[in-house]
């Protein structure tokens, strides 16, 4: 590791860093703008220019200038500053300097910089250039005058988000970032590069004029929206969300965040429950709480547990989930699930049912097998990780399902379960690839899972995971990749059918005379008998509300804190932005306000009892944003008999990636990207 001194401060870093690399190792600031330290380095924007010791004398680019043993570096020398300021002084040239209506304003790393290292006067009188803006689609807005041609963008979308649309054409003064031919954008991870954009050029096109930075209220999250468990800051202005940005986590999410995540936001304004209803003569009719929680008692009153039942939804958080199961197991009823889509995951052991490499941990793969999932349409997030080794290290992908663009190359395995068996028993050619591989990552998706033959399915492929070396007690390679941000909380707190329970779908077809339904929109509610007496608990007017007697407005995510659990088992908590409408009510309150009429009062009265108990029900929950790592100290396999595969093929979990729950559905928004996909706009004709 060489070492070198930096404005007197001697600093030791690993060999092949840059000098900017090093600078901010040593605690010095310089300044940039094409630089991004996930991307690669473009060194076009000479922003960054420092001067060496024993060079030629001249400025020097930083960001692309390798460190050397004993090199002497100098950032702020009479040179550097006239170099600094002659750059800044071109960048600005054509740049239209209309920082009063730029979205970017308050935010913009070129404002920043041209106070800090730049000059206080300009020689420029002539005209300035103007660039046509271009039509990116319904999220990214440009402004391409303001283009300082920094290209984060093209590397961002080439390199991380895999999909080349955007690209440069012309050369110097005439240069233009585009898409070649006029096209929206089509990655699920396109909005990074209003982020990544360090002037206005690229900005929020529904968050456009909508508020300015130091008006907004900032609060910690987790988004919901997938199960990846992305961390986000919500950003509020008095009773209503304005935008959504990614934090930085390097185990989760690094700093990116899906397109759904960061816009389906203005469905939480639309179609919301502010008020509880009660259906009288087949009509819904406005209530007070009182009212609704009577009769809702009436029904209950009397009836035997096995004839009551809850289901809990996808977006659900571990608190309210928790008092929904202890509300029903006081009614006597084991009748709970948290499976809508009715996957056959084995809740027996945590391990059958988590994504147990670790997000991060799929860089150290060197073999990857894809049962059943697109987690380009499932995870975006997640699939940029997978993208990400195979960048790096070209590692092999196999595809056991549906043909389709994953961003990288993957070979076609097949598309039925009986590829599996062919990998265990040898006969596929992928198998010796997956067998040569010393880390084989092997991920299940829901799309395997909720079928009739899903508990197969996942024993088989236990069982190959076995075969192939990726059960070891060094190397935990299967991985179950969930779609639903609920589901592993829900099955580390045991919301499933208990002794005798029923599951989804028997409490569907007629298996309950009271179903609970805790924010379950993704099921069949014709399966429903028209008998039932269905109670309702969410915060949107969606599938479930149509069909409920009784509905008990709830709070979105960003209206309460929440424990919710990744689908690696990571638990992570989001907190309160704003308040939830009108009577709406935070959902442990509403449950626990019911026992408390029924007689059967929850034994917490705060957040801070209920996750206490919690943790009592299982003790992951004691370890908030913390993720150890195990390997597989029990090969014993999941329930299920391999031999019970068919050979129906596999089907999507996620058709289409932009309207996947109850919030992204009401999202106009999200409603205009499907609309500006070919396939899925087809699809809807």
């Amino acid at each position: 590791m060489p070492k070198l001194t930096i404005d007197g401060i001697e600093v030791e870093v690993p060999a092949g860093s840059t000098i900017l690399q090093a600078a901010e190792a040593a605690g010095i600031e310089i300044p940039r703008f094409c630089y991004h330290e996930r991307l690669t380095v473009a060194g076009n924007c000479r922003m960054c220019l420092v001067e060496v010791e024993k060079t030629p004398p001249k400025p020097i680019a930083s960001c692309a200038y390798p460190v050397g043993e004993g090199m002497v570096v100098h950032t702020d020398t009479t040179m550097v500053r006239n170099g600094r300021r002659g750059v800044m002084e071109f960048l600005l040239i054509n740049h239209p300097l209309d920082c009063p209506i730029c979205d970017q304003g308050g935010e913009c790393d070129l404002q920043d910089q041209a106070m800090g290292f730049g000059s206080d006067h300009s020689r420029y009188a002539e005209n300035k250039r103007a660039v046509k803006d271009k039509d990116l689609g319904p999220l990214v807005k440009t402004q391409m005058t303001r283009c300082i041609h920094c290209t984060r963008c093209i590397r961002f979308i080439t390199e991380i988000a895999g999909v080349p649309e955007l690209g440069a054409t012309d050369r110097g003064e005439h240069m233009e970032v585009g898409t070649y031919v006029e096209k929206a954008l089509s990655s699920e991870l396109s909005a990074n590069i209003i982020d990544l954009c360090p002037v206005g050029a690229l900005t929020s096109k529904p968050y456009e004029f909508v508020a300015r930075p130091w008006e907004l209220s900032k609060v910690d999250s987790i988004d919901v929206l997938d199960a990846v468990g992305t961390n986000i800051r919500i950003d509020s202005r008095g009773p209503e969300v304005l935008r959504i940005l990614p934090r930085l986590n390097e185990d989760v999410n690094e700093e990116w965040v899906g397109d759904k995540s960061r816009f389906a936001l203005d469905g939480l304004k639309r179609r919301r429950l502010d008020r509880p209803w009660l259906k009288k003569d087949g009509k819904l009719t406005a209530v007070s709480w009182a009212e609704a929680f009577s009769a809702i008692a009436d029904k209950v009153k009397g009836m035997s547990g096995d004839r009551i039942g809850a289901v809990a939804g996808d977006i659900c958080d571990a608190e309210s989930m928790l008092a929904l199961k202890d509300l029903m197991a006081s009614l006597g009823s084991a009748n709970v699930d948290c499976r809508q889509d009715g996957a056959r995951l084995d809740a027996s052991r945590r391990d059958f049912y988590t994504f147990n490499t670790s997000i991060a941990g799929i860089e150290e793969a060197d073999a990857v097998l894809l049962i059943g999932t697109n987690p380009r349409k499932e995870a975006p997030v997640l699939n940029a990780r997978i993208r990400k080794a195979f960048v790096a290290r070209g590692i092999p992908v196999g595809v056991i399902g549906s043909e389709t663009d994953l961003t990288y190359r993957a070979q076609q395995l097949g598309n039925d379960p009986t590829v599996i068996n062919a990998l265990n028993d040898g006969s596929h050619p992928f198998a010796d690839t997956l067998k040569n591989a010393k880390n084989p990552l092997f991920i299940i998706g829901q799309g395997a899972l909720a079928r009739p033959d899903g508990s197969a399915v996942l024993a088989a492929a236990w069982r190959l995971a076995g075969t192939m070396g990726a059960l070891t007690p060094e190397w935990f390679g299967f991985n179950v990749l969930h779609t639903a941000a609920a589901r592993v909380g829900g099955l580390d707190l045991g919301f499933v059918p208990g002794p005798n329970g029923k599951s989804v779908a028997q409490m569907l077809d007629g298996g309950v005379d009271v179903l609970w339904l805790l924010g379950a929109d993704e099921i069949d509610t014709a399966r429903i008998g028209a008998n039932t007496f269905v109670v309702y608990q969410g915060h949107h007017g969606d599938a479930g509300a149509h069909r409920a007697d009784v509905i008990l407005p709830g709070a979105a995510y960003t209206e309460k804190s929440g424990t919710y659990v990744n689908t690696e088992g990571r638990v992570q908590r989001g907190f309160l932005a704003v308040y939830p409408p009108g009577d709406a009510r935070e959902d442990w309150t509403i449950v626990r306000a019911f026992s408390q009429l029924m007689g059967k009062t929850l034994p917490y009265d705060n957040i801070d009892a209920l996750r206490m108990r919690l943790e009592e029900t299982n003790v992951v929950f004691s370890r908030i944003g913390f993720l150890p790592r195990f390997g597989c100290s029990d090969p014993a396999a999941p329930s299920g008999d391999p031999a019970a595969l068919s050979d129906t093929p596999f089907t999507v979990a996620v058709e289409n990636y932009y309207q996947t729950d109850v919030i992204s559905r009401n999202s106009p928004t999200m409603a205009a990207c499907s609309a500006t996909t070919p396939a899925l706009a087809a699809a809807a004709e």
